[in-house]
């Protein structure tokens, strides 16, 4: 035991020391910090910028400027209430008669960010839209012309002198309700279970992938050599494997961090809630994620462990990877698609089988979904699955380890599991 902490130790100090892991890793948390800064960074350019002295509650830097010219009184006054409709603009109404020009220069001025300018020709409303640059905006808002448009028809019924009841039947309430058929019900926003089961793959795969970089590199360097010497490889096997695997939870945990602080300093409070379900990500799913993750990397890593040991050089790491990679891009491809259907077979069989669990079942425990029975045989699969590649990397690592010749085939690498004497 003693000497497996020891191993994990030397993994864990040569990882850090290097200067690329230092410089990718601080170039994530850079692009975290820089992507929670996106709607500052907008604002700078387009000038929309809280008052100095505003709160939240008094100003928002999110709301476009918007001055509405209705020169022609068409909507009588009745404009006013747009900004009580949480349309994300700032309404000015105006019943001057502004220019094309007059509103150039609003707009250079940063006194406004677009306008809106409506006019009544030949029996017919005329909006026109002005901004700044067309780039920046492919066609009017459409629940900018829904609202207008309600608005004005509003406005038209009012003056008909119907009663309550006449105005409630020619605008009805729609009560809008959603029920499924399947008896078993989804929670959650799907796009966010995809791009988070999407980051949990790139983190078990390429954590997993520094193992076999990592024994390639110390056979290059003739490490290796001391270290059979000093123990045995079932020990350097899984030392690496541990090693790594602290260096990657602790990757993952910096990067949460980083997120949640920007997300403290940087954005408004509540902008995530839109996007963000946060009601189903409870400490149990935290738990069930960090458990997958584990397993799902100690599975690819000993797999990564064996290939690493069959080749001698650094150049030659990716193409012995290559079966490996294709069978973590099909557990991953298996997990993602059927998540489009969570409820299907095939999304059920993604989460048993333990090339597409840990990427596919913490996500059908975040909707839901998942029974304490699928959990209990998903783990125990995983579980079974990493003694057997233990056990298989552990028997073909101890013969190949100090091979420096040729890369080791496929049927090399069967012969020397089947041989008996080691």
């Amino acid at each position: 035991m003693k000497d497996l902490f020891t191993v994990a130790r030397f993994t864990i100090k040569d990882m850090i020391k290097r200067k690329s892991f230092i410089i990718s890793n601080l170039i994530i948390l850079l692009f975290i910090v820089i992507g929670f800064n996106i709607p500052n960074i907008i604002n700078l350019f387009t000038g929309k910028n809280t008052p100095e002295g505003a709160t939240s509650e008094t100003s928002n830097s999110f709301e476009t400027k918007m001055l509405i010219v209705d020169s022609e009184n068409i909507f009588e006054n009745t404009l006013s209430n747009l900004n009580e409709m949480n349309l994300g603009y700032n309404f000015t109404v105006t019943n001057e008669n502004l220019s094309f020009d007059n509103i150039k220069n609003k707009i250079e001025n940063k006194e406004i960010d677009e306008a809106i300018i409506i006019s009544n020709k030949n029996n017919q409303i005329n909006i026109e839209y002005i901004v700044k640059n067309l780039a920046m905006i492919s066609s009017v808002p459409e629940s900018l012309v829904n609202t207008l448009s309600k608005t004005y028809s509003n406005l038209q019924i009012s003056k008909l002198g119907l009663t309550p009841e006449q105005i409630q039947s020619i605008t009805p309430n729609f009560a809008i309700e959603m029920k499924q058929t399947e008896e078993q019900e989804v929670q959650g926003n799907q796009f966010v279970i995809m791009l988070i089961s999407l980051v949990l793959f790139y983190a078990i795969y390429f954590c997993a992938y520094q193992v076999s970089s990592s024994i390639t590199t110390e056979k290059t360097s003739k490490i290796i050599e001391t270290l059979v010497t000093s123990t045995t490889p079932r020990t350097i096997v899984l030392g690496k494997t541990i090693g790594i695997g602290i260096i990657g939870i602790i990757q993952i945990i910096a990067i949460i961090a980083t997120a949640l602080i920007s997300n403290a300093l940087f954005l408004e409070e509540g902008i995530l809630d839109e996007v963000i379900d946060f009601n189903n990500i409870t400490p149990f799913l935290g738990i069930i994620t960090l458990v997958y993750f584990i397993f799902g990397y100690a599975v690819y890593a000993l797999l990564y462990a064996l290939t690493g040991s069959t080749v001698s050089k650094p150049e030659d790491v990716q193409s012995a990877n290559g079966p490996v990679a294709i069978i973590a891009v099909i557990g991953f491809y298996l997990s993602y698609f059927t998540m489009m259907n969570p409820t299907s077979n095939l999304n059920l069989i993604a989460a048993i089988l333990p090339i597409s669990s840990p990427f596919c079942m913490p996500f059908r425990v975040m909707m839901g979904i998942a029974t304490p029975t699928e959990l209990i045989i998903s783990i125990a699969i995983l579980i079974i699955t990493i003694f057997v590649v233990a056990k298989i990397s552990i028997k073909i690592y101890s013969q190949a380890i100090l091979n420096y010749g040729s890369k080791i085939s496929i049927n090399d690498a069967l012969q020397m599991y089947k041989n008996k004497n080691v």
